[in-house]
């Protein structure tokens, strides 16, 4: 039973990390209706530029206001991506969305690798390495910080969603950008707002998993970004809520079935893969997401 805790206790550390960069890809879809194949390279690209804050041997700031730094950086980011990249072929067909967000994936990859070079860099945790017994269970300060830091980020997007005038116009925009114009609503100016939140969240995402990994490279964010379109397909796309219900889901389910499960000890992508093929057989539009009624 002890060590079904500890492993549930993993995956929710982990879940929480899917559930965030989950969080990002949910935002963007909502506001645009388009699928972000470079989330998880934004994500990784803003995390280099934590570990050049946060390294001593280089501007040497405390991890925490990097973090802040960065987020600030990846957010006017965000911003300019949606309006250089994307604004011109919002009106496309989705699979020229898709191959420009995908080619944008792999700019952004060649980018960070040139800037910042191809060695493993090191980064430092936000949260203290402390650690207590509970039951028989260890639970540590870095999985607690990491469901307080994802708890703080739904609790501040239910507060712009539902409690401001700009997250009025957000949820305007994503149900009827027609009608949003029409009552003079800048809908192009929210689109590149729901991609400088979502590039921020992302930011958070690689600054909090990048320390439970052996290092931060060019591939560090592309499996984690996997996980997190099992998680928001599991939820629905459209969904915040789903979204964190799903990526707590996939990060335990993935830590049960790399336990029990022998044969996937080498092969746990396998896991994201096996949920998604589920959710599109049984349910499309995820476990929260909302049903689409057309006439015929």
């Amino acid at each position: 039973m002890q060590l079904f805790l500890s492993q549930l206790m993993n995956g929710l550390g982990n879940g929480v990390i899917y559930a965030s960069l989950a969080l990002a890809l949910v935002l963007i879809y909502r506001t645009t209706g388009l699928l972000n194949f470079a989330q998880g390279e934004m994500a990784l690209f803003s995390t280099y530029v934590t570990w050049k804050l946060a390294d001593p041997a280089e501007v040497g700031m405390p991890i925490v206001a990097a973090i802040a730094v960065s987020m600030s950086i990846a957010f006017v980011a965000g911003a300019v991506l949606e309006r250089i990249v994307i604004r011109p072929v919002e009106r496309s067909s989705p699979l020229v969305i898709v191959i420009v967000t995908i080619g944008l994936f792999l700019a952004i990859n060649s980018v960070a690798q040139a800037v910042f070079g191809t060695d493993t860099k090191q980064l430092a945790s936000a949260f203290s390495d402390k650690s207590w017994m509970v039951g028989g269970v260890r639970i540590t300060a870095q999985t607690l910080g990491l469901i307080a830091v994802l708890a703080g980020e739904c609790i501040l997007l239910w507060l712009l969603l539902q409690k401001t005038r700009i997250g009025l116009a957000l949820r305007s925009v994503a149900s009827s950008p027609e009608s949003s114009r029409l009552v003079g609503i800048g809908t192009g100016n929210m689109l590149m707002l729901g991609w400088a939140i979502s590039a921020a969240l992302g930011a958070v995402a690689g600054a909090m998993i990048v320390p439970m990994t052996p290092g931060l490279s060019a591939g560090s964010m592309q499996a984690v970004l996997v996980y997190a379109f099992a998680a928001a397909a599991l939820g629905g796309f459209d969904s915040p809520l789903g979204a964190v219900v799903g990526g707590i889901t996939v990060g335990i389910a993935q830590a049960l079935a790399i336990q029990y499960v022998d044969p996937l000890n080498d092969i746990e992508l396998i896991v994201p893969f096996a949920l998604i093929g589920a959710v599109l057989l049984f349910r499309p539009t995820g476990l929260f997401g909302r049903r689409v009624v057309e006439r015929v």
